[in-house]
């Protein structure tokens, strides 16, 4: 499996506070069966991304954990205008692997109507933005359409596999399992930040969509996507929107 999404560099953002603690998430990437991982520190009003910085942090650790985990660079976009200013000089930096996928995090509390023209102009710019976890958006839990139609626009979606298992609480695991059957996710990321409470894991997210839509769609989240996102190529699973895809059904009795 290949994780996009984590914040596994060290004393940079929210993630990772020492190398020790970078290296066991490390150890338990690979353990759980995952073979590239992207670090991706915050970029917002409180963490400042430094791409010289990062891409240090990032040489340090993968001379520790060797050819075992392949480690590569991105960032957790925040859509504020600093941000924006910042990717039109030199957009490839934040990107994922520095291609051409950038994944973009939307404000909890407001996102203006004038955000479909912001992610519009991102992708005039020739980069290709990925919504991260929606699932755990209040305002696009609200209000679905606007994921929708960003996806009909040409975005793509991540959801946390926390989430698909429950983690974030009952409902953000239902409106994931429900995007991901309406064709609206396109990768499960983990967004580890250590290794207790937001862990480097997504076997167990993969059983999940495996037990749920069966193991093309499960191979397409965790793995062909995300390997095709890391080396910068088209994605090979886009789902039709209006195919929707049910979960399977399971049998519940209650007494």
């Amino acid at each position: 499996m290949i994780d996009l999404h984590c914040h596994i560099l060290p004393g940079i953002d929210d993630g990772a506070a020492t190398m020790e603690e970078s290296i066991a998430m490390a150890e338990s990437a690979i353990a759980d069966g995952i073979t590239h991982v992207v670090a991706t520190p915050h970029s917002n009003n409180e963490y400042y991304f430094d791409f010289a910085h990062v891409r240090r942090i990032r040489d340090e650790l993968q001379a520790k954990v060797r050819d075992r985990l392949r480690i590569a660079t991105g960032c957790d976009f925040h859509l504020n205008p600093e941000n924006l200013a910042a990717l039109r000089k030199d957009g490839r930096q934040f990107c994922i692997n520095q291609r051409d996928f950038l994944l973009v995090e939307f404000n909890e509390y407001s996102i203006p109507p004038s955000m479909d023209h912001t992610l519009h102009e991102i992708q005039l710019a020739g980069l290709q933005p990925v919504i991260t976890h929606p699932e755990r958006n209040g305002i696009l839990r609200s209000r679905p359409e606007r994921l929708k139609k960003w996806v009909r626009q040409g975005c793509f979606a991540q959801v946390t596999a926390g989430a698909l298992t429950g983690g974030f609480g009952a409902g953000c695991q239902q409106d994931a399992l429900r995007w991901i059957a309406e064709g609206l996710i396109h990768f499960v990321a983990s967004d580890a930040h250590n290794t207790q409470m937001r862990p480097l894991r997504l076997q167990p997210a993969y059983d999940v969509v495996l037990d749920q839509f069966g193991e093309e769609k499960a191979r397409a989240l965790f793995h062909d996507n995300p390997l095709a996102a890391f080396e910068g190529q088209p994605l090979p699973h886009v789902p039709e929107i209006e195919d929707v895809l049910p979960p399977r059904r399971k049998r519940f009795f209650f007494f």
